[in-house]
């Protein structure tokens, strides 16, 4: 009977149309009503305790490190290096964009920054070069998921205060499986495009490739640097995070030059909101995941499941 109760509210409540913070919630709170336990002080406390954690901070800097990326310059070298690369073939600007997406997950570990980046820059010229509107558009969406899989990663770092997992090793074993998604799009996307016949980019000179990764190479020094320190225990998954925002920033305002300091506190507000978000769900999965285990719904659904 609790298990009922559990998936008919969450399934209302999406069906409903309602976030998916608020849907967790109200799982919550129908669980406790269940269970004639009703407490607003017990609810509260779960709440506040979801996103109360050391290791959460990471979710704002690689944030903060993400917008910084995009406005500082960091993003176009990346997508500028790999279009000397591989855009002069046959649908180029699409393998750009998955190389690109593997290099920038690489950074930011945010796969809203990642594809904000991605769609700015590559899909006006996927559009001008004759793609179709919606398959540049679905490649751009697939590429910035593998984000969250290539480390620095923020969905690692949320499951692994859930689950009380290692988030370095968590980090580590994520290079493999975001290298290999990379790898399948990039098969698709050729098996898709191998008889279009789009306009190709012209072909980069050397010099030109050269010159492409020295401008880039700032940008790609930020991804050694954490996985490095994070291999050699030189920093936390948290600090890691805080290197690679002020790592970016530097860049941004003495390298590249191209972030002035009158834009960082739209920098620091659209990172504070899409923080507030994150960290909203990942408080809202907290009260259900309390009331899960005292309600003790792990053992009620094997026992339904038994013959």
């Amino acid at each position: 009977m609790t298990v009922a109760v559990f998936l008919a509210s969450l399934l209302g409540a999406m069906a409903l149309g309602m976030p998916i913070a608020f849907a967790l919630l109200v799982c919550g709170g129908a669980l406790m009503w269940h269970l004639d336990m009703i407490d607003s002080q017990i609810l509260a406390q779960n709440l506040i305790n979801g996103a109360d954690s050391f290791p959460l901070l990471a979710v704002p800097f690689f944030m903060l490190a993400g917008e910084i990326m995009n406005v500082g310059g960091l993003s176009r070298r990346i997508v500028n290096l790999a279009l000397t690369l591989v855009g002069h073939v046959r649908g180029g600007l699409g393998y750009v964009t998955i190389l690109a997406a593997v290099l920038m997950a690489a950074l930011s570990g945010s796969a809203v920054a990642d594809t904000a980046a991605l769609a700015s820059l590559l899909l006006p010229m996927m559009k001008g070069a004759g793609h179709d509107e919606a398959r540049a558009g679905g490649l751009i969406a697939s590429a910035g998921i593998i984000a969250p899989i290539i480390p620095p990663s923020i969905g690692f770092v949320i499951f692994g205060v859930a689950a009380n997992v290692s988030i370095s090793r968590l980090f580590m074993a994520g290079i493999a499986p975001g290298i290999m998604l990379g790898a399948a799009l990039w098969l698709t996307w050729w098996w898709l495009v191998r008889h279009d016949k789009i306009e190709a980019q012209p072909r980069a000179s050397l010099a030109q490739m050269l010159g492409a990764a020295r401008d880039a190479t700032f940008a790609l020094g930020l991804p050694v640097i954490v996985v490095v320190g994070l291999k050699f225990g030189v920093f936390t998954p948290t600090e890691a995070a805080v290197v690679a925002a002020v790592y970016a920033l530097l860049v941004s305002v003495f390298v590249y030059r191209e972030l002035r300091w009158s834009q960082l506190f739209g920098l620091f507000r659209s990172a504070a909101q899409t923080t507030s978000v994150v960290m909203f769900l990942v408080a809202g999965a907290m009260v259900s995941a309390w009331m899960i285990t005292v309600a003790n719904l792990p053992a009620e659904l094997i026992a339904l499941l038994q013959p």
